[in-house]
C-alpha cells in the first residue's frame, strides 16, 4: 500500500512537471522571461528528482535482511539528499543567468509568459498539498522531498509571474528600473530554489549522522516506559531516524532479582506498547540492568 501510494505520487508528479517543464522552458524562451525560463529549469530539476524517487521506492520498502538488518529505509533519505545537491546546483545556474541579465540589452516578456507562470502556481499548490498530505501520513522521506520541490515552485511561479508584470509595467509606463523586474523574478526564484535546497541537506545529513530526535518525541516515549511500575530507572533512552520509520534503544533498570523470563517479558509488553503507540517504531531494542535499592 505505502510502496504504490508512493509509486502513484511520484508518477503523478512526473507526468505534471514534464508538461510544466516543457510549456515554461518554450514560454520563457519565446516569450523573452528569465524568470518564467528559470522556474522551467526548476521544473526540470523536479522532473529527474521525480524518477530518482520511483527507482528507489522500492528499494527503501525492502524488509531487513541478513546484510541490511536494520532495513533499508536511509535510501529515502539519500534520495532527498541528493535532491537537495541538485536544487542547490540549479539555484547557482539560475542566479548566474540572472546577474548576466543586468549586462544585456532588456527585453520585455509578454503577457503569455505572466499567464503560464499563473497556471503553474495554480497546479504546484494543488501538487504540494496533496504530496505533504500523503508524505505525513506514511512517514516517507521521499514523497516528502516532493512536496518540498513542489513548495520550491509555488513560490518560484508567482514570483515568475510578478517579475514578468513589473517587467511589461516599466516598459508601459518608461519606468527604467521595473525593466529589470523580470531579471530581479529570476534571482529571487534561485534563492528560494537554494532555500528549499539547504533544508532538504540538513535533514538528510542529521538522519545519516543518526542525530536523536526531537526531545519532546522522545519524552512521549519516556512516559511510555514509565508506565510500567517494574521500571525503576531509565538508564537511557535513544532514538533514530532511519528513513521513514524509527529505531529506538533503551537502558532501563529492574529489581535485581528478577528472573530471565520475567526481564524478557517486561521488555517484550515494553516494546509492543510503543510501537502500539507509534506506528513508526520499527525497532526497539531495550537492555535491562540490575536495580539495586540504595
Amino acid at each position: 500500500m505505502r510502496e504504490s501510494l508512493a509509486k502513484k505520487i511520484a508518477w503523478i508528479s512526473v507526468i505534471s512537471n514534464i508538461i510544466l517543464t516543457l510549456g515554461k522552458l518554450f514560454i520563457g524562451w519565446y516569450g523573452n522571461s528569465d524568470g518564467v525560463f528559470a522556474d522551467g529549469i526548476h521544473s526540470a530539476a523536479d522532473v529527474f528528482a521525480s524518477v530518482i524517487v520511483l527507482l528507489v521506492i522500492k528499494i527503501a520498502n525492502k524488509p531487513a535482511d541478513t546484510e541490511h538488518p536494520y532495513g533499508h529505509g536511509k535510501a529515502e533519505v539519500i534520495v532527498s539528499g541528493i535532491v537537495g545537491i541538485l536544487l542547490f546546483l540549479v539555484s547557482i545556474y539560475v542566479v548566474y543567468e540572472g546577474i548576466m541579465g543586468f549586462f544585456h540589452e532588456v527585453e520585455t516578456p509578454s503577457f503569455l509568459a505572466m499567464w503560464v507562470a499563473i497556471i503553474s502556481y495554480i497546479t504546484k499548490v494543488i501538487l504540494y498539498r496533496s504530496s505533504l498530505k500523503v508524505a505525513k501520513e506514511h512517514n516517507s522521506k521521499a514523497i516528502e522531498a516532493i512536496a518540498f520541490d513542489h513548495k520550491a515552485d509555488i513560490v518560484a511561479s508567482i514570483a515568475a509571474a510578478i517579475g514578468v508584470l513589473l517587467s511589461i509595467i516599466g516598459e508601459r509606463f518608461d519606468i527604467l528600473f521595473l525593466h529589470y523586474g523580470d531579471k530581479a523574478a529570476s534571482i529571487f526564484v534561485a534563492y528560494l530554489i537554494f532555500k528549499i535546497s539547504k533544508e532538504m541537506l540538513m535533514e538528510a545529513f542529521d538522519i545519516l549522522l543518526e542525530r536523536n530526535i526531537d526531545a519532546g518525541t522522545l519524552q512521549e516515549y519516556i512516559n511510555v516506559v514509565n508506565e510500567f511500575p517494574e521500571v525503576k530507572r531509565i538508564d537511557r533512552l535513544r532514538a533514530r531516524e532511519h528513513g521513514h520509520y524509527i529505531l529506538v534503544d533503551l537502558r532501563i533498570s529492574i529489581d535485581h532479582f528478577k528472573t530471565i523470563k520475567e526481564g524478557h517479558d517486561l521488555a517484550k509488553s515494553i516494546k509492543g506498547r510503543l510501537m502500539e503507540r507509534y506506528d513508526n517504531i520499527d525497532e526497539v531494542l531495550i537492555h535491562l540492568n540490575p536495580y539495586f535499592p540504595e
